[in-house]
């Protein structure tokens, strides 16, 4: 995909399956615009230092990068963060930081850059498969995604005409490069866990032409794993009372 003359901003961009996204971006040829609490920079055409929870940090940085570079073409809303559940005494604080980065952050950027989305303009939203399922205290971060998704199809039709707006649920995606054990590439349908990789080539297709006539969709990745029934003794599965795991047998 060419995106030579393409301008895209993408939040939380220093790390993990935002720095592929990122890479992904630069070597199709767009001018990348990032910003991220990391005080280190990443190689990237602008990089902006910052808390996205913050309302005025993202007013800086929205109105730094039109005034470089005059207009915008993609929005990646990337940046989340979990701080745990009702279990493990997650505050209303901390709670509502997360709140602030997964849904209010999204939100008001693209306020500030509608005024600036240039044509054929799209947003993609970094959801979670855990806006629709979960583990045991997990509440924030489930939380930030179900309301990213939500958000998602509401301003896919608020912003007809103008912006397409899609959401991506990824489900487990080693980030770290790891030496995973077998079971856990097992478990998933198609024999492995993701990689940031999977993700980053699903948000180029939802900012090209190719994906023209989707607006207001979620892409789950995930390797299958949300289509998969679990049943205690079924294809290997146990289930432990006490921990609320469950374990693979091969």
């Amino acid at each position: 995909m060419d995106f030579s003359d393409k301008v895209v901003v993408v939040t939380g961009g220093a790390n993990g399956i935002g720095r592929c996204i990122v890479e992904e971006f630069m070597k199709s040829g767009a001018t990348v615009a990032v910003i991220d609490k990391s005080v280190e920079s990443i190689p990237c055409d602008f990089y902006f230092c910052g808390n996205i929870a913050d309302e005025h940090t993202l007013a800086k940085f929205a109105d730094e990068l039109i005034a470089k570079f005059g207009g915008i073409d993609f929005l990646v809303n990337n940046a989340c963060l979990s701080r745990g559940g009702i279990l493990s005494g997650c505050g209303y604080e901390d709670f509502m930081y997360i709140q602030k980065v997964g849904v209010a952050a999204p939100y008001l950027l693209t306020k500030l850059f509608l005024p600036h989305f240039r044509t054929g303009a799209a947003i993609v939203n970094i959801s979670s498969t855990r806006a629709y399922m979960s583990q045991p205290d997990t509440e924030s971060y489930t939380a930030a995604k179900g309301g990213i998704s939500a958000l998602t199809h509401a301003l896919a039709v608020s912003l007809a005409g103008k912006v397409r707006v899609n959401s991506i649920s990824p489900g487990w995606i080693d980030t770290t490069n790891s030496n995973l054990p077998i079971v856990d590439h097992a478990q998933h349908p198609v024999g492995r866990v993701g990689k940031p990789l999977d993700v980053a080539k699903a948000v180029l297709f939802l900012c090209s032409d190719d994906s023209g006539f989707i607006t207001g969709e979620n892409i789950t990745i995930d390797g299958g794993m949300s289509k998969l029934m679990i049943y205690h003794g079924d294809h290997g599965f146990k289930f432990e009372v006490s921990s609320l795991k469950f374990q693979v047998q091969l």
